[in-house]
């Protein structure tokens, strides 16, 4: 293998209900479906993402997952697939987070993980030192916290 490909493998409630968000919302068919079990090969990003239906309480520590694109127009087009597919998004736009301004959208998948889709609109280089550094502000709460007032989980 000439290149690596990050691998994803998540507990999911309901398989049939993970494979047709995951289909929506990574645009791609499985590779393969069995009992209990189903794998998405995505080519952009590379991700090789597994699903193992597996009862399960809590999400865990898991904070959230996300999809890096190119363009606000990235992020837009990813929105009108999603919404098609009658998922609810949640808009996140021109905001600061991880110390960098960003446009992006949030999505829940079925069983309370949360999916950001985003591009990069500005930051900081860290390569300069920091007296010359422009700061990006930041918020004094956790970053990517605007996500978990849309979380099914965050009223449980």
């Amino acid at each position: 293998m000439s290149r690596w490909k990050p691998h994803v493998a998540i507990n999911v409630r309901n398989l049939e209900q993970s494979v047709k968000f995951y289909q929506n919302l990574f645009g791609v068919e499985p590779v393969r479906v069995r009992r209990g079990y189903a794998k998405f090969d995505v080519e952009l990003p590379p991700l090789n993402f597994a699903l193992n239906e597996h009862p399960y309480s809590e999400v865990g520590a898991l904070n959230h997952l996300g999809l890096q694109v190119s363009s606000t127009e990235e992020v837009l087009a990813a929105k009108r697939r999603l919404q098609e597919a009658g998922l609810a998004t949640f808009d996140d736009m021109n905001t600061t987070c991880c110390y960098a301004l960003q446009d992006k959208i949030w999505v829940t998948d079925p069983n309370g993980i949360r999916w950001e889709v985003f591009v990069v609109l500005d930051q900081e280089d860290d390569r300069v030192p920091d007296k010359q550094k422009i700061l990006v502000e930041q918020p004094a709460v956790a970053c990517c916290t605007a996500c978990e007032k849309h979380s099914p989980l965050a009223n449980e």
